[in-house]
């Protein structure tokens, strides 16, 4: 059969009917994009106006507030935005949380838009400055507080900014010995890499940072969360993903492997290893599916083609990491490989529960005694396993508990030490149950909700999992579920609070709403994401919230923690601090004020004499001095002696990550002296018992 070359004019149709297409399918993706965000806008705002316990409508006020959130998450620097560009935003200041009530968000694009473009010229004005000469020797000073700065609509103005910016950069770096190639280097990476960061934003961050704007008008810790949050955080509460097993991250517009996670597939695969590239990914590899090219994509995109059901297989193209040769210092460029991994449940045990037996013979060169420390990183929960009544699902109670089994069996413990420092909290189930394991029963927490009447969650189970002495350590970090777990222990006189001044302060409950709703029962629902919504305010069983205050110490550490910006009283927003009658309760008097004044001197006497607590001391002086600092030299003979009055490093028990690196309890001057606060606490218990009798 022979075919006939198409006319000219039946190409030039086909040309334009695909264009055609393709426009109306854009355009169709574009209006149903528009009409879902219609949707989860006005059920976001019904519901937060609704449940919000505050019972605040959207108006002015509430409007004006989530247009400063907006504005700050773009540019809190003030060097993006001109003033004529907030001059014109500021004209939907008192309606955008109206606008978005009706369902009307599309001033959440615009901005961006305009954000978007401004970070692409600023960029470049970026990349000019750290290719020109600068005079470190010169007595000019920075702006470092952007509460002291004004938009400005001069374009000598801004370029003062910017190259300001770009001077300080290239001065921290040249202080720290670097040379100009590299620090040039560097630094064009950096802008790079933040106008690629804000380029790929996608339509659904955009919408979910728009949407918290409103919800944080109402206090800090509600926030609209995308289908794509709403899986991370299940994740983060279920300690488990279905994946390969590998951390990643974004280098150079690079997905790089930051990490193989122990029993996942890539580690029992053993062919991927942390430093190499993955540059394409094909989602099915048992499927017709093609490469899909993930240079120059963003990261949480990269790894949502790379997650999949457990089972499924993934294929991955890499390029390896390059070979430096030890001896010769010669570079073998790593080649490109193809792996099938097959997905898997990865347990991610390591932001689980944990615990070790430490025994002061031998860490502190004292009377033999043996301490427990658990380490509960956070309250996590499966929800979706109790829901369905799944066998020992995961959760932190279950967890505490094998620990503290673990502890008997190996012929018990004299003390526990539970370790909360940097737990940010988690499930109100899960602070309420492992409360319950130390103390027999009653009231643990008082809930008040919309009634305004509060309802007080009790331990049910009679008995404990643990009675011994106990010493719970906290710092600024410990929030919510944490300060609930502290305040029982406190309240109820059940054992010792060590660490920071206070905790974080936060004396809220969220719950998750699901936004999508089944219009027809035969109809799958519309997956909008979820509302994390603060619906309940919490309080201590002796009335006392937590909110803004936090749990105080009986014993507190020299911690930087305490003079820095943290804390629930730092955000913007937040509910304030109120009581309410307290619960029946009955203190069991495991703690006295002269246990705790005893305590008091003795640790005071050990800090003041311990080397590394003062240099804490030291740097402590530092950050309070640099704090009332509103601007830092460009001189780089001052700028060295700022940066020598003003570097501190935090307590290395503060580190959120250090309990995932290496040991549980690392031995160092925090650590040891949280474990004499146990062995005193110890001793006196047992002089107040020989007393009693």
């Amino acid at each position: 059969m022979k075919f006939r070359k198409p006319s000219r004019a039946a190409t030039t149709l086909a040309v334009v009917m695909a264009a055609f297409v393709a426009t109306t399918i854009v355009a169709q993706s574009l209006a149903d994009a528009k009409s879902e965000d219609e949707m989860t806008a006005k059920q976001v705002a019904e519901l937060v106006s609704q449940y919000h316990i505050s019972q605040k409508k959207i108006d002015e006020s509430i409007s004006g507030k989530m247009f400063d959130q907006f504005i700050k998450q773009l540019d809190s620097s003030k060097r993006f935005f001109t003033k004529s560009d907030i001059d014109k935003l500021k004209a939907f200041r008192p309606k955008v949380a109206m606008l978005a009530k009706e369902g009307n968000v599309q001033f959440a694009y615009d901005t961006f838009e305009l954000y978007r473009k401004r970070a692409k010229e600023r960029a470049r004005l970026a990349h000019e400055f750290i290719d020109a000469r600068h005079d470190f020797t010169i007595d000019e000073s920075m702006v470092i507080d952007p509460d002291k700065l004004d938009w400005t609509d001069s374009k000598k103005e801004l370029h003062e900014r910017w190259r300001k910016r770009i001077k300080a950069d290239i001065l921290a770096l040249k202080l720290d010995k670097e040379p100009m190639d590299k620090i040039k280097d560097r630094l064009h990476k950096r802008y790079r890499n933040i106008e690629r960061s804000i380029k790929q934003m996608e339509r659904h961050e955009i919408f979910e940072m728009y949407l918290s704007s409103l919800t944080h008008a109402y206090d800090p810790h509600s926030s609209y969360m995308s289908p794509q949050t709403v899986e991370d955080f299940t994740i983060i509460m279920k300690l488990q993903l279905e994946g390969i097993g590998a951390s990643l991250r974004s280098e150079d517009g690079y997905t790089v492997v930051a990490n193989i996670v122990d029993g996942g597939a890539a580690s029992k695969d053993k062919r991927l290893k942390v430093g190499d590239r993955i540059i394409a990914v094909d989602q099915d590899a048992d499927g017709p599916e093609p490469w899909i090219d993930i240079v120059e994509m963003k990261l949480s995109k990269v790894v949502r083609f790379i997650r999949g059901k457990a089972g499924t297989k993934v294929r991955l193209k890499v390029r390896k990491a390059d070979v430096v040769d030890k001896k010769t210092g010669k570079i073998t460029k790593g080649k490109t490989e193809i792996y099938d991994l097959t997905r898997q449940v990865i347990k991610l045990n390591s932001s689980a529960v944990r615990g070790e037996i430490i025994h002061s013979k031998d860490r502190l060169g004292e009377p033999d005694v043996k301490i427990g420390v658990i380490n509960i990183p956070s309250f996590y929960r499966d929800f979706e396993g109790a829901r369905l009544g799944v066998r020992d699902f995961k959760s932190t109670t279950t967890d505490v508990k094998k620990v503290l089994k673990d502890f008997e069996s190996k012929g018990g413990v004299d003390v526990v030490v539970i370790d909360l420092r940097s737990n940010g909290g988690g499930a109100l189930t899960e602070a309420i149950e492992v409360s319950g394991l130390f103390i027999d029963k009653g009231p643990v927490v008082q809930v008040k909700t919309l009634s305004g009447d509060p309802r007080t969650h009790d331990d049910v189970e009679t008995g404990t999992a643990y009675e011994g002495p106990l010493v719970v350590v906290c710092n600024k970090l410990s929030a919510s579920a944490s300060e609930i777990f502290a305040g029982v222990i406190k309240d109820y006189k059940r054992g010792v609070i060590v660490g920071d001044k206070s905790t974080h302060g936060k004396g809220t409950v969220q719950n998750v709403m699901p936004v999508g709703r089944q219009v027809l029962r035969f109809l799958k629902p519309t997956d909008r994401g979820a509302l994390k919504l603060t619906i309940q305010q919490f309080y201590r069983v002796n009335g006392d919230s937590t909110q803004n205050r936090g749990v105080a110490s009986d014993v507190v550490l020299p911690s930087i923690y305490d003079y820095l910006d943290l804390g629930e009283s730092h955000m913007d927003n937040a509910l304030k601090f109120s009581r309410v009658p307290p619960a029946d309760y009955k203190a069991v008097g495991r703690v006295t004020p002269e246990v705790v004044k005893s305590l008091q001197v003795a640790s005071a006497q050990r800090v003041a004499k311990d080397k590394e607590f003062q240099k804490t001391v030291h740097e402590i002086d530092r950050i309070v001095r640099r704090k009332s600092r509103k601007m830092i030299s460009l001189n780089e003979r001052i700028r060295r002696e700022e940066i020598k009055d003003e570097k501190t490093t935090a307590n290395k028990d503060d580190d959120p990550d250090a309990v995932k690196k290496g040991p549980i309890f690392p031995k160092e001057s925090y650590n040891d002296e949280v474990l004499r606060v146990s062995v005193d606490y110890l001793g006196l218990l047992k002089s107040l018992k020989t007393a009693g009798k």
